[in-house]
This record gives C-alpha cells, structure tokens and sequence, in this order.
C-alpha cells in the first residue's frame, strides 16, 4: 500500500500529465516531463495501474484507462494511463481543459493478476470477495477487466461481478461457469482527491499490499 506522501505524488502526477496533455504544446509523451524528476522509490517498480476520472461532485465516470499488468515502471505508466482516461476512453468525449477543474483524479494500483483456479468454473463466485478482488475475464479472443471498486459502487453480490467483468469483455454473463474462460483476479490500493487538486483519500475496503490498456 502506498504512503500518504506516495499517494499525493501519483495524484499530482496524474493531474499535471493532463493538464499538460491538455495545453496548446501537448508533449508526444506524457511521462517525458516526469523521467528524470526526483521521486520516491515505488514510482521506479513495475505496477499495474489505472486512473479514472470522475465528475465532482456527482461521482459520474468521465474516463477511465490503464495498464493491467506491470509491463512499465510506475511514473511512466501512470502519466500515460492519466492522459488516455482524459483523452482516450472511446466511451467519452475527450476532457476539456476548462472541465479539469472540475474533476476528481483517481488512481488504482494494482497487484499482479492470478489465475483463479483450483475450483470448478461454476464455483469461481465463491472465491471471489467483493471489495477486494477486481476481476478479468478472458475467452473466445475477448477480454475484459472491472476495478475492485467496481462491484462495491454497484452493490454487486461475487456472481454479479463475475456476469459484469464478462459483460464488460463482450460476452454472455454467464460465460465464468465455463471451462472456456479464463477468470483472473487482482487487488488494488485506490485513492482519489477529496476535491478536484485535493489531498488524497482511500477507501480501506479497497486498498491491499500492492505486488505488482483496458476500462475498469
């Protein structure tokens, strides 16, 4: 889990890479700016993240994109992920400068997804904790991924997150049960701003030791 002072530089981090990702002279990278800059030392491991965008103050999703897998050190996925939430995620039109202010930042780090097995398809739902685990569902050349968050912000039951994720990669609810489908789950340490700029906020239920380009 990362510390308050590690949370409120992946905050800011995220919030300046659009913001410049949103000026006149947007850099062809977003994580340049943030390569040689002096940070501490969870910002040179290898994470997954995510970073969504929500309206202030409804909560309403406004973007959201990341890496899955630890494929990148985090201060440069995480400027990515911010500018691809911002300007990316086909569900939205891309953010407006003016709008930033208005928006809360969240970030998602994730761990290093495993695969649930050792039980039978159709009971994966029973090792599923909602709140804990988030979730991707891959099969028939489809994938896709829902946050930890996801199933709480929902109310969702274990079986609910299992039909959603599969939804989510496009195919039928139920498609877990079978042997066809591979389910994998992760955990995440997730933070926000209390307010659009603000000091960082976590949700407990949520958050995990973190281990470790797709929508939640």
């Amino acid at each position: 889990m990362l510390s308050v002072d590690e949370r409120r530089h992946a905050l800011e981090i995220a919030r300046e890479a659009i913001d410049r990702a949103l000026s006149p002279a947007p850099p062809k990278d977003p994580a340049t700016q943030f390569a040689s800059r002096p940070l501490p030392p969870v910002f040179e491991e290898h994470r997954g993240v995510f970073v969504s965008l929500k309206r202030h103050p409804s909560g309403a999703l406004r973007g959201c994109i990341g890496y899955p897998l630890p494929i990148l050190p985090l201060r440069t996925a995480l400027p990515r992920a911010a500018v691809a939430a911002a300007v990316e995620d086909p569900r939205f039109a891309p953010v407006r400068r003016t709008e930033l202010s208005r928006l809360i930042v969240e970030v998602s780090v994730l761990t290093v997804p495993t695969v649930l097995d050792g039980v039978r398809p159709d009971a994966r739902a029973g090792e599923v904790s909602v709140g804990r685990d988030g979730l991707i569902v891959e099969g028939f050349g489809r994938s896709g991924l829902l946050l930890p968050q996801v199933g709480p912000e929902q109310g969702w039951s274990a079986e609910e997150l299992l039909d959603g994720t599969c939804e989510k990669a496009g195919l039928p609810s139920k498609s877990w049960r079978t042997d066809a489908v591979t389910v994998r789950r992760f955990e995440a340490d997730v933070f926000w701003e209390r307010v659009p700029s603000g000091d960082p906020e976590a949700d407990a239920v949520a958050v995990s030791e973190a281990d470790g380009r797709a929508g939640p």
